[in-house]
């Protein structure tokens, strides 16, 4: 992990903040992890010795393991778990939920794929840090120009955002270019904002461009998954989005909601804190389009 730690987690945080920082974790501590996730209920019930022969794992790595996610040994982890399953709502671990299987008639996949939403959207919640929602927000709001960067799919996300900050009248752009986004995040000067949108933290691009924008004086915020990784060692305020799915479903539903759905947290907000402003800038971008389309 970065130097983004997470400090002693909360019961009910547990599982959640395991998901998004397992991806950053060494090859022993990731399969601890995933032991943890498909089996938290038995996790609470055994030893560090037998933990440790369940993931062919030393008892020190274990200690090491807790210690990373601010415990301070085995048994201080456990009873927190232990206090995080005994107020869930199941039993059952939640990387299990809404797997998709070859049996599933239409009807049932449409009913797994909404429990996905549903689930995705409470990890989502869970994991974000409404003091860094809140901070990212006022940075917003004082800003002179947002650049947007991201690859693939999270450059889709780019451009969505892209979108809803131009309709209430900030100056911004969304760019997936990797030698664009260097070149514009070079310029950027303080006062302006460089958010950088990676599921994984790690794409070199994105991550390259942040860089470039903190060094340039710009303010940084970050929307990924993986809240050990790379990117997050250059964000001046951080947003988790969840990745609760099946094996199956690949990345793009959970993904591309949770993403959507941490950024439409931001633009509501935004327009909660000047209502005027942004009904005034609404409409002249609204009349613009409506005066193209009449034309």
């Amino acid at each position: 992990m970065t130097k983004q730690s997470v400090t002693r987690l909360k019961p009910g945080k547990i599982l959640d903040t395991l998901g998004a920082v397992k991806n950053s974790l060494t090859r022993v501590s990731q399969r601890i992890a995933e032991y943890i996730l498909f089996h938290p209920v038995e996790v609470t019930q055994l030893s560090i010795a037998q933990l440790s022969r369940a993931t062919k794992a030393g008892e020190a790595t274990v200690v090491r393991f807790c210690r990373t996610l601010g415990y301070k040994g085995f048994q201080d982890f456990k009873m927190d778990l232990a206090i995080e399953m005994a107020t869930s709502d199941s039993e059952e671990s939640p990387i299990l939920d809404a797997e998709v299987n070859h049996q599933d008639d239409i009807h049932t996949i449409g009913l797994k794929l909404q429990a996905t939403i549903n689930n995705v959207l409470s990890e989502t919640l869970n994991l974000l840090d409404m003091t860094q929602v809140k901070g990212a927000v006022n940075a917003l709001l004082s800003s002179n120009y947002v650049f947007i960067c991201g690859v693939g799919s999270s450059g889709i996300t780019a451009e969505d955002l892209k979108n809803k900050l131009m309709r209430i009248g900030y100056r911004v752009d969304a760019v997936t270019n990797n030698h664009f986004m260097y070149m514009q995040a070079s310029l950027l000067k303080p006062g302006d904002i460089a958010i950088g949108i990676s599921h994984s933290g790690n794409s070199p691009e994105t991550v390259h461009a942040l860089k470039l924008a903190k060094e340039a004086g710009a303010t940084t915020i970050v929307l990924t998954h993986n809240l050990g990784s790379h990117i997050m060692e250059y964000a001046n305020y951080y947003l988790i989005n969840g990745n609760r799915q099946g094996k199956l479903q690949g990345d793009s539903i959970g993904t591309k909601t949770a993403q959507l759905f941490v950024l439409d947290l931001l633009y509501t907000l935004l327009v909660q804190a000047q209502p005027e402003m942004v009904k005034e800038q609404k409409l002249r971008t609204l009349n613009a389009l409506k005066s193209t389309n009449s034309a």
